[in-house]
């Protein structure tokens, strides 16, 4: 009873006895040393069946963990060299997921079901393979809402319903995270995200450029792009994703269900390597700088240090005078509980996409998370690195709007929201 109360009180964090250590048989790796460990997974039948691994990313704070597994080499203790390449959009990763250029991605959890069940692209089976992080992203509106008197969902609602002129506002995928984000926190307020405003997709790294000349009012991405609109002095953070849900899910490690067919090998490396990476960099706030400095570079995110590594310790302010230390700000870990690719979360991203007419019909939510959801591949990664499991595959939270979700009804949480399509 003690747990539900919490889970209702928004603390969706979990403690390591929260976690039971990986099955029996998934889990006999994890017990060798090392040392040992690395040199018998790259051996004989469990031989990585691709050595070089192409991971699309797109420049954002998290894409870190696939940059350090690259830079920091934990890649090779499993076999392989992982090769990130940058990419200008989510749509150019869907292509290149889909058409072999790229093995694998840092990618949208919603574009991936997307894709799965034919919306937002071709129609094609897909994998989640783990979760690469929780929280971190947010809603930035221009300075010239706030000189409107909105900074706020509230204050916002009131300037909207007096539809002086169409408000507009940009995600950055049409199934993806940050459009599930942004039509939430809108409808949250009474604001239709299709009625009432206009909204329009930009890549992340464009927001706010976009936003500078004009071209939108808002936006939701993931950072460092809200917190470079605060110094740029164009906009300022209304709200963070963590204030939407604690914990939420965002991006996986995706590709697709061919690929992972032919290379399970290669799927449990990556996932290890990737799984290391986010444990160093939880682990201390040197490592964090250190992140932050690597990913700040031309090659990754192309911004100033500054600008990455106040947020990813939870430094934040809103550009309003505001400021807090947030403690959920963007993890990468979280003694496992980051990235187990729990089937509640990608059944959410489904009930988000019927809630907004982008799926016509219920699909069957439970099976079609147990199709790309891989936990397959996924604990062996884990036994491989090392990480505790979760003792279920689903999870509970309680959203802005007080409702819960457990993954226990979809169709009727889906269909139960007051402000829909």
């Amino acid at each position: 009873m003690e747990d539900k109360k919490l889970a209702l009180a928004h603390n969706a964090s979990f403690s390591r006895r929260d976690f039971v250590s990986a099955a029996m048989g998934a889990s006999l790796m994890a017990m060798v040393p090392p040392g040992v460990r690395s040199g018998a997974w790259a051996a004989g039948s469990d031989a990585p069946e691709k050595k070089e691994v192409r991971i699309g990313f797109i420049p954002l704070t998290d894409c870190a963990s696939v940059v350090m597994a690259s830079v920091m080499k934990f890649d090779e203790k499993y076999g392989i060299k992982i090769i990130p390449t940058k990419e200008a959009s989510w749509a150019s990763v869907r292509d290149k997921l889909i058409n072999g250029e790229l093995d694998a991605a840092h990618v949208l959890y919603g574009l991936i079901y997307g894709v799965q069940l034919g919306i937002g692209g071709p129609k094609k089976d897909m994998a989640a393979l783990m979760s690469i992080n929780n929280n971190g992203q947010g809603i930035t509106l221009s300075n010239q809402l706030r000189d409107k008197g909105a900074i706020d969902g509230p204050s916002l609602a009131a300037l909207v319903s007096k539809k002086e002129r169409e408000y507009t506002f940009a995600q950055t995928f049409p199934t993806g995270t940050h459009a599930m984000w942004l039509y939430y926190w809108l409808a949250t307020y009474g604001i239709n995200p299709f009625k009432d405003v206009k909204n329009i997709t930009v890549p992340p790294p464009q927001m706010v450029a976009n936003m500078r000349v004009g071209n939108m009012d808002g936006f939701c991405v993931g950072e460092p792009w809200n917190n470079r609109a605060i110094m740029d002095n164009i906009g300022f953070s209304a709200a963070t994703s963590q204030d939407i849900w604690v914990d939420h899910p965002e991006k996986v490690v995706g590709t697709t269900a061919d690929w992972v067919q032919k290379n399970p090998n290669t799927a449990r490396a990556m996932v290890a390597a990737i799984l290391d990476a986010s444990k160093w960099i939880d682990a201390s706030i040197a490592n964090k700088q250190k992140t932050a400095e690597t990913i700040a570079s031309k090659a990754y995110v192309n911004t100033s240090t500054d600008v990455i590594v106040a947020r990813m310790l939870g430094r934040y302010q809103n550009g309003l005078g505001k400021s807090w230390d947030d403690k959920n700000h963007m993890k990468f870990f979280n003694d496992g509980a980051v990235n187990f690719p729990y089937l509640s979360d990608g059944m959410w991203f489904l009930t988000q996409h019927k809630r907004w007419g982008l799926l016509k019909s219920h699909p069957d939510y439970l099976a079609v998370a147990k199709q790309v959801n891989r936990i397959d591949i996924y604990k062996q990664g884990a036994a491989a690195a090392g990480v505790a499991l979760p003792k279920s595959d689903m999870r509970s939270h309680q959203l802005i709007d007080g409702v819960v979700w457990d993954g226990k009804d979809p169709a009727k949480y889906a269909d139960g929201f007051k402000v829909k399509a």
